[in-house]
């Protein structure tokens, strides 16, 4: 009973923001955030979702943050509610986060992988404004705990009646140009024009899309962890199985080495112009040392004499 008299609270408060709010600023939002209950909320969804209002019109949003059973489960049955309602799924983002992972060995070539995830989905579904309310009960239906729930009436009536407005302006303004003498300056005008009737007759493409279709973002995650079992080979025994192979090493060594000499003497090759001039110094040198100790000798026996 308490309940019900709280719900009964927010929508008049709600209905009555709506009706006092001046002509064009009129924009609604209503935000709820419910526990977790295990009953079935019947719940109307809010009027927000509902809303009609005569000479009133509305792009309608809503955006859900809630716990799921089933990730996966609950997806599919979105997707499936969200075509049978008319509407469409414009991104779904479904993943598993990995929290931990750890590699048990159960024997020389077995191992298990363990894996401790949480799986999640950022949907964006768009579904007929008129049966928003019908897709947000059937999200509610899948529901373990709701975070929250956010749904968005913004008033864009006085949007539409002065992109009429524009219209008419653009127009007038296209019926001036024509009549104009061609010149350059009445070409670059009428390109102008043109291109601001473009861009208008696209901003009104995008309203009439917003109020046909309403758009919901949808977040959903499973409460708890999940453990994946994964059997792997022992990779640690298999990298101490090949980790060193004396001959194995011992022959590559040897190539090496052989390898290394042949270096070396292409080395020496490259540089025989220096090895050259230095042995032609040398050679020069010992011969100085040696004509310079045969005068030494004959000046000493010349003065023992």
């Amino acid at each position: 009973m308490k309940t019900t008299y709280i719900r009964l609270t927010i929508a008049t408060a709600i209905l009555s923001g709506i009706y006092s709010c001046k002509k064009g600023e009129a924009t609604t939002n209503a935000y709820e955030t419910l526990e977790a209950s295990n009953e079935i909320v019947s719940d109307s969804i809010s009027s927000v979702a509902t809303m009609s209002v005569k000479d009133k019109q509305f792009i309608k949003t809503a955006d859900v943050n809630m716990e799921v059973k089933d990730v996966y489960n609950a997806t599919i049955s979105i997707e499936k509610s969200v075509q049978e309602l008319g509407g469409f799924v414009t991104n779904s983002n479904l993943q598993s986060r990995v929290i931990s992972e750890e590699t048990y060995n159960t024997s020389d070539e077995d191992a298990m992988l363990i894996k401790k995830y949480q799986t999640e989905n950022s949907m964006q579904v768009r579904v007929p404004t008129s049966r928003l309310g019908e897709l947000l009960t059937l999200i509610n239906d899948e529901k373990l705990f709701l975070h929250s729930r956010i749904i968005n009436a913004e008033d864009v009536t006085s949007s539409i009646k002065y992109a009429e407005l524009e219209e008419k302006r653009i127009k007038k303004t296209g019926e001036n140009i024509s009549e104009l003498k061609t010149t350059k300056d009445k070409v670059k005008m009428s390109d102008e024009n043109m291109s601001e009737n473009n861009s208008q007759q696209f901003a009104n493409l995008n309203v009439t899309d917003n109020l046909k279709y309403s758009t919901v973002d949808i977040y959903i995650k499973e409460p708890k962890l999940r453990i994946a079992e994964i059997a792997v080979n022992n990779s640690k025994n298999i990298d101490n199985k090949y980790k060193f192979d004396f001959l194995y090493s011992a022959k590559n060594a040897f190539v090496e080495g052989y390898y290394l000499i042949q270096r070396l003497i292409v080395g020496l090759i490259m540089i025989w112009p220096i090895v050259l001039i230095a042995a032609i110094a040398f050679y020069f040198y010992q011969k100085n040392k040696s004509n310079n100790k045969i005068q030494q000798q004959t000046k000493e026996q010349n003065t023992a004499s």
